[in-house]
Formats: C-alpha cells, structure tokens, sequence
C-alpha cells in the first residue's frame, strides 16, 4: 500500500488534480480499467479498502460497484516513476466493466491466465465432498499422494507425447 511519504510525494499539480489510475487484477495481472482519483478518492479508497474514483460524468465521488455490487477490492497501490499516475492492483467482485466484461479493455487475457483460473477450479474442487470428488479425494489422501498422481499424469502425457499418440495425448492432458 502506498506509504506516508509516497502520498506527500504525488504529483496532484501535473495531473490538474485528477490522477489516473490503472486498475490491474491482482492475481492474473489482467488489466481491468482506467480511472480518475482525486486526493479525496483516494483517501476514501485506502480507508475502505474499496476502489473509489473522481467521475468526470457525475462530478463526484464514486466507489466501482456501489450500484452494481461490482466492487473492486484493493491489493495495492503503488505510483509510477514520475508520481503522477497510479497502479492499483485489486480482487475484482464480479464483471468490472458495465458491458459486463472482466476488462473495460475487451479481451485482455494474460498467457498464464489459465493458471489463474485452474487455481480457482482446484479451490473449488478442494472443498467439495471427497465422496463424490475425486480432486477432493486426492487432497483429503495428503500431498505425498497429490506429487504421486501428478507424477503418474506427467509420466502418462510424456509417453503419449513420444509415441506420437495424439488421441491418448488430448485424453491425458484433459
């Protein structure tokens, strides 16, 4: 989060006042909007700990979500090289844009997003009844049994890979 000193040194004179602030997803690194903070929105974001920006349109204050319950909830904030832009890294709930897209930018999908979203299935799986889960089976048996059946998949895939079995490989890798 932005330190004492850090906030003293923010450029609010270059920016007229309205600094932008670029709103990245803290996990997948997506980025998910562009925004306005004036110092009072600021403050109000940090106290929070939702994200509030200055609205241009409606000449007032405005925390991301307070109609929708879209919120944006903040990670981090940190100022670029000439403190007068932002970089606010937060957990989004639900869609940020209004079109009801992740991103105001269209698709923006990070290459490692996949990661991100087979972290979520595998917390998701995790939780689920280990009767009827075979991923919470495997969590509730510990991690040695975990390393063992990734090393059975890995062995599994490498063989079809190196045989050329394209069928056996597209099984393994689902």
């Amino acid at each position: 989060m932005l330190t004492e000193q850090q906030r003293r040194e923010l450029d609010w004179e270059k920016t007229d006042g309205l600094m932008p602030v670029i709103v990245q997803h803290a996990v997948s690194g997506e980025v998910l909007m562009l925004g306005y903070m004036n110092p009072e929105a600021l403050d109000k974001t940090i106290e929070s700990g939702k994200v509030t920006f200055f609205s241009r349109t409606k000449q007032r204050l405005w925390t991301k979500g307070e109609t929708s319950g879209n919120f944006l909830n903040v990670v981090n904030i940190t100022p670029d090289c000439d403190n007068d832009t932002l970089l606010l890294l937060a957990n989004p709930i639900g869609p940020t844009c209004h079109k009801g897209t992740s991103s105001c930018f269209g698709d923006t999908t990070h290459q490692w997003l996949f990661l991100y979203q087979l972290e979520q299935l595998l917390a998701e799986r995790k939780s689920a009844d280990p009767e009827t889960s075979y991923t919470a089976k495997l969590y509730a048996s510990g991690t040695k049994r975990i390393a063992q059946k990734v090393g059975e998949e890995g062995v599994e895939t490498a063989l079809a890979a190196t045989v050329h079995d394209r069928f056996e490989l597209t099984n393994e890798g689902i």
